[in-house]
């Protein structure tokens, strides 16, 4: 099983969005029970909570359902999973500073990484200026390249 966790800073918008988007596409090419999808945020705030309600509708705008519950990204992840994709630098600082073991060695990726030339190098937060429709088109070009990516490099 591959492993992929997606990190933004309060697990509400941008990184449930991606693993939602991610897990879709996963399961459109038939690679569900090769691929596990989940996300996490850097910060508390959130713990607990259902993903922003403007998340939730533009996912539905797409025909993609999403009913995870933010959490924040804990040192086990860090070995637990075989890529961990986050949103910014901001968000890519943070999971650097949560690994004290050295297990990020070849894990921790931008998700824009993947996406095609051109394209910015960070997902922006819609939190506060509420462009979910912008931040779907960047997530959806981001997963896409990473699936094809990881079904490169495994052979899927």
């Amino acid at each position: 099983m591959i492993n992929v966790l997606f990190v933004c800073l309060g697990n509400i918008c941008r990184s449930p969005m991606a693993e939602a988007v991610f897990r879709k596409l996963v399961e459109e090419a038939g690679l569900a029970d090769q691929i596990h999808v989940d996300s996490a945020g850097t910060a508390e705030w959130h713990v607990g909570e259902p993903a922003d309600y403007r998340t939730l509708t533009v996912l539905r705008k797409h025909g993609i359902q999403y009913d995870g519950i933010a959490r924040r990204i804990q040192s086990a992840d860090l070995r637990r999973f075989d890529y961990i994709i986050a949103m910014d630098g901001s968000n890519m600082a943070d999971v650097t500073r949560l690994d004290r073991s050295g297990v990020l060695n070849g894990k921790l990726y931008r998700l824009m990484d993947f996406a095609p030339p051109g394209s910015p190098r960070d997902v922006p937060d819609p939190y506060y200026d509420g462009r979910f429709d912008y931040v779907y088109g960047l997530v959806e070009a981001g997963c896409r390249g990473l699936l094809d990516h990881i079904r490169g490099r495994h052979g899927l």
